[in-house]
């Protein structure tokens, strides 16, 4: 396990620690960024942030307050599986206890009941999400603009043959507007349960969406420190890469 921490001044509110799961198997189309974007939005928000990455192997750290994890191909997924269920119980405690987790595309898969691939080798997922995904000959890959009563209008770009369907413990993250999303064929995108947020957005998701940054740096702060006190982030970069995106053909 590596750590990358930023020092806290007499001013900060109180150290917040993102861990990021898997980064060196499951770290495709740019998911790092979601990690960065976390770090200089925590600092933005006037608290400490401090990242941490855990990968197959590694000791899991004591105490965590956020939970990235990123998407991998087929197979990045086979080398973590083994890994992943032995930390399965203990990550889905603490999603139980309502910890901020947001998983994207592989990751996403593998905290639902399975992934099976296109050429029939089930991997087991962890639990934590009431979905289930089989691999297609489907390639579903674009930009796409979700509609979220939560979050409002988010942006991003898809790249997965695996398809997900979501069972009745989950919502949906939103319906797609443009792009197709968990599967081709009910306009799902994504998945909610508890503080934990699913997409198979990357691009990276949070540069574009800053709301469900802010929304997991918020849900970590409350659950540390019983209040969240928001700073001042500078948005005029995310607003720009929105109103390009917004712009882009599917």
């Amino acid at each position: 396990m590596t750590a990358e921490k930023t020092g806290s001044g007499p001013g900060s509110k109180g150290a917040l620690r993102v861990l990021q799961l898997y980064p060196r198997d499951m770290n495709i189309y740019g998911d790092w960024g979601n990690a960065l974007v976390l770090k200089r939005r925590i600092s933005w928000h006037g608290y400490t942030p401090e990242l941490l990455e855990y990968n197959v192997g590694d000791d899991f750290p004591a105490e965590v307050d956020l939970i990235l994890g990123g998407g991998g191909q087929d197979s990045g997924q086979l080398i973590i599986q083994d890994d992943l269920q032995s930390r399965g119980p203990l990550l889905k405690d603490l999603a139980e206890d309502g910890s901020p987790m947001l998983v994207i595309c592989g990751l996403y898969q593998l905290f639902g009941r399975f992934f099976k691939t296109h050429l029939g080798t089930i991997i087991p997922g962890i639990g934590i999400l009431d979905v289930e995904t089989h691999g297609t000959d489907e390639r579903l890959i674009g930009n796409v603009r979700v509609d979220s009563d939560e979050f409002g209008e988010i942006l991003g770009y898809e790249n997965h043959s695996g398809q997900t369907t979501l069972g009745p413990g989950v919502r949906p993250l939103g319906t797609t507007a443009k792009g197709t999303g968990n599967n081709s064929s009910d306009g799902h995108e994504g998945a909610r349960y508890k503080n934990v947020v699913a997409s198979y957005l990357h691009g990276s998701l949070l540069p574009k969406n800053p709301a469900i940054a802010d929304f997991l740096i918020r849900t970590a702060a409350e659950r540390k420190f019983g209040t969240f006190e928001p700073g001042t982030p500078d948005d005029r970069f995310a607003v720009l890469a929105r109103e390009h995106a917004a712009r882009r053909p599917r």
